[in-house]
């Protein structure tokens, strides 16, 4: 009798789900059934895919799936993010997401999704800190120097930054707010030409640079560093002190995690992330992004939710404030 009853309530049970349900069961059990894309919103060769391909590498294997990365640059990461979007929610795509997709809510007028509703968190990936860099001419040493400097100036000094709304942009003004000075913001169509131009002293003073693409400039002396912009400081950069020595609660990095069209089966989305926090622990891993000046980002999906709000909720307020406009 009481095997009987326990298949006759499971029987129930499975009568009185919703297809759908069902449905996401089966997904979650036979996950994954083919190839897993991982999008990112940016051309190839820059850090987020670079981000993305170590991670396809680590998580193939573990999968028994190829993780393809594919790039669909454009309208500032918001095309690849739209593209997870409106994908089927069932783990085989997924966005590698970072600052822009935090400050683009506030950026632009109007955009076809809501990425805090329509991305479920899957995993944190890396940080990596911004470094604020001063052309060697600029006569300071430290921050403290710089503030004092900039005030006494009749002209602004020129803040060059990779674009309007980038990370470079928006941590400049957050630290123009906090220190209570004028910059002249410079914007650029990438940070290579905006680099380019700081290290000629052409145009521009001072940049907020992610630090993999600084750090060869400051240790050949063609740059100086006054600080790193995330609260503790770069292994890559040991010497340097953090802003929020000098600014207390200044903090900004480039970041980057991993996320999935809303609906999809929590049972893949907690796979995943076992799977890439395994990733984060291992070795190897960890030597490649210790690479990129990278630190590792691990945690459940709640806690990149709750990073992610954060971030949503600072740079909005900095965007609004500074009136920051796209191109």
């Amino acid at each position: 009798m009481g095997l009987l009853r326990r298949t006759l309530l499971q029987s129930a049970v499975a009568t009185c789900t919703p297809p759908l349900i069902l449905a996401r069961r089966a997904q979650a059990e036979t996950f994954p059934s083919r190839p897993v894309r991982l999008i990112t919103g940016f051309a190839p060769g820059g850090p987020m895919d670079i981000v993305a391909r170590i991670l396809s590498g680590w998580l193939a294997p573990r999968l028994g799936q190829p993780v393809i990365v594919e790039n669909r640059p454009g309208a500032g990461g918001n095309l690849g993010t739209e593209a997870v979007v409106r994908a089927v929610p069932d783990g085989h795509t997924l966005l590698i997401c970072g600052p822009v997709n935090t400050i683009n809510g506030a950026l632009y007028g109007r955009l076809p999704f809501d990425f805090a509703r329509d991305i479920a968190p899957v995993a944190g990936l890396v940080r990596v800190p911004l470094v604020m860099v001063v052309h060697p001419s600029v006569p300071v040493a430290t921050v403290p120097d710089f503030i004092a400097y900039a005030r006494s100036r009749s002209q602004p000094l020129a803040v060059a930054s990779a674009g309007n709304g980038t990370p470079q942009h928006v941590s400049g003004e957050l630290f123009k707010m906090m220190a209570g000075i004028d910059l002249l913001h410079v914007p650029y169509r990438g940070s290579a030409p905006a680099l380019t131009d700081l290290l000629a002293g052409q145009a521009v003073q001072v940049m907020f640079d992610a630090v993999p693409s600084a750090v060869g400039h400051i240790r050949g002396g063609a740059l100086r560093a006054l600080a790193v912009t995330t609260a503790t400081r770069s292994e890559a950069l040991a010497g340097t002190p953090v802003l929020a020595e000098f600014l207390p609660g200044y903090e900004a990095s480039t970041w980057y995690g991993v996320g999935a069209p809303q609906g999809t089966p929590i049972a893949v989305v907690e796979r995943l992330n076992r799977e890439i926090n395994a990733g984060l622990a291992d070795p190897g891993i960890t030597a490649q992004f210790a690479n990129l000046g990278a630190t590792p980002m691990p945690g459940t999906p709640a806690d990149l939710g709750r990073f992610i709000a954060t971030e949503i909720e600072k740079w909005g307020r900095v965007v609004r404030a500074a009136g920051v406009r796209v191109d």
